[in-house]
């Protein structure tokens, strides 16, 4: 039986995601508060995004110009 590793999920900082969208950090902490886009909180209570859904939706927005 061969089990698959499957590799951790890429997480982003809020400055990350910011610079993908050009945007300031504080933007991008107002996007997660208002549902925008989703967070995890780290156990120091930062905000960490994921790269897929970050991705999802820049191709949204690229889409929708």
């Amino acid at each position: 039986m061969t089990e698959t590793i499957q590799e951790p999920e890429k997480l982003l900082t809020p400055s990350e995601v910011a610079a993908i969208f050009r945007v300031d950090p504080k933007t991008v902490t107002r996007w997660a508060k208002v549902g925008k886009l989703s967070s995890i909180r780290t156990l120091g209570g930062h905000r960490r995004f994921r790269e897929a859904e970050v991705r999802e939706l820049l191709a949204a927005a690229q889409e929708g110009r």
